[in-house]
């Protein structure tokens, strides 16, 4: 029973953490033609990077056990510069007329939702079945 809590915790880790890394994507889809932002500076595509707590558990017989939980530890700016085109008319143009677009592919946006939001629903589903099989558990002892 305690396996099947702990690793009910850790998918809820990972729901936590692809769901802020749709959030994320969702924020470079919506920036990706600020030419300036309240930097000055045209948008920089931001990236989540994962990394894994380690929690430890006690289980009935007094021992531990360990189970890793996905998180977010941090989100950064994509260090890729975006590209210049020529458009001399432009607010946010430069003295040879050049204007600095965000580094936002939206290809490449699309393809990381298409990711997260399956492994999203892959968590969903192993969220289900945890849950599931630990009522099962619950249950036999009723009988």
């Amino acid at each position: 029973m305690i396996n099947c809590i702990s690793s009910l915790a850790s998918t809820t880790g990972a729901l936590d953490a692809e769901r802020t890394r749709l959030a994320v994507i969702a924020q470079n889809i919506a920036n990706a033609n600020t030419t300036r932002g309240v930097d000055g500076h045209a948008y920089r595509r931001q990236q989540v990077v994962f990394d894994t707590v380690l929690q430890h558990a006690r289980n009935p017989n007094g021992g531990q056990e360990s189970s890793s939980v996905p998180r977010v530890s941090r989100v950064v700016d994509d260090p890729r510069v975006g590209s210049a085109i020529y458009q001399p008319g432009h607010k946010d143009a430069d003295a040879k007329g050049m204007v600095l677009l965000p580094n936002v592919d939206l290809y490449t946006e699309q393809a990381d939702m298409i990711v997260a939001s399956r492994a999203y629903e892959a968590n969903v589903a192993v969220f289900k079945n945890g849950r599931s099989m630990a009522m099962q558990a619950l249950s036999i002892g009723k009988r």
